[in-house]
């Protein structure tokens, strides 16, 4: 098979200072866009992350803070990274657990709003996982036949995503091959916010899934505790996952719509598929 695409999708990949969504920063961006026709375009950049590289990092990465003094902030690249995603579906390896969640703290950090309303996101390590369950080098000698040069630089691991979903299309005939179907596959559970703190029960309701409020409906405890939604407001939890809350308080208190007579002679019109 090959990749349907009806939009634009960004592969992409971070190397961080860390691996904590909500303090560490991006070192590291490379993002290859594949656009329906079969086009691409990419680009790679490092960035100083205004923060020390710790050495553990660095012995993964290589990315010292001597090589990033002198690079562009994610402030200064966060416009020109923000165009060039907006409007495309999202995809990497392990990205619905970290590079999405991280990026979009990056993002709204300097102001820039992020959300994936109108966008869906293929995590090619969780269909890899679910398939064959090995590394990202593995997966690239497994799937594409070669071996992983230059692994742990993020212009390298985003080719060789990209690769590997192609040689996953060739190789898989019942995963699908439209965005729509991958990022189903590609996920393990439907989450409200990225890092999982609010999980959809099977009614599609907003769920806690930590502490004493674990498996209780968000809306319920933010009626039986509005203080609730304050603490987690000025606690140290990701912006989105702050976001998602504020935009279901604003749901709860949103004023109901009341539908005229004639909206509901339609509507009943509409229901009987009366003209």
């Amino acid at each position: 098979m090959e990749l349907n695409l009806k939009k634009p999708i960004v592969f992409f990949d971070l190397e961080t200072t860390g691996i904590s969504i909500a303090t560490d920063r991006i070192v590291e961006i490379s993002i290859l866009k594949v656009f329906p026709n079969g086009n691409k375009e990419s680009k790679t950049w490092l960035v100083n992350p205004e923060i020390e590289i710790p050495e553990a990092s660095t012995a993964i990465h290589g990315i010292t803070n001597e090589k990033v003094v002198t690079e562009p902030t994610f402030k200064d690249l966060s416009v020109k990274i923000n165009e060039m995603i907006e409007g495309c579906d999202l995809a990497g390896f392990n990205s619905n657990r970290f590079d999405i969640p991280l990026l979009a703290e990056e993002l709204m950090r300097v102001g820039i709003d992020f959300d994936m309303t109108n966008r869906k996101a293929i995590d090619v390590q969780v269909i890899f996982h679910k398939k064959e369950q090995r590394t990202l080098s593995a997966g690239y000698k497994f799937y594409c036949g070669k071996d992983l040069k230059g692994a742990h630089s993020a212009e390298a691991d985003t080719l060789a995503t990209y690769e590997i979903l192609l040689a996953q299309l060739s190789k898989y005939d019942d995963i699908g091959n439209t965005v729509e179907e991958l990022s189903e596959f590609s996920s393990h559970t439907q989450r409200a916010d990225f890092a999982g703190f609010i999980l959809f029960n099977d009614d599609k309701q907003e769920i806690f899934s930590f502490g004493k409020y674990k498996g209780r409906l968000v809306e319920d405890v933010l009626k039986e505790n509005p203080g609730y939604n304050s603490w987690i407001q000025n606690a140290d939890f990701p912006l989105y996952t702050k976001k998602v809350l504020r935009q279901i308080k604003e749901r709860m208190t949103a004023p109901v719509k009341t539908m005229s007579d004639d909206e509901k002679l339609k509507a009943l019109q509409a229901k009987f598929n009366m003209k």
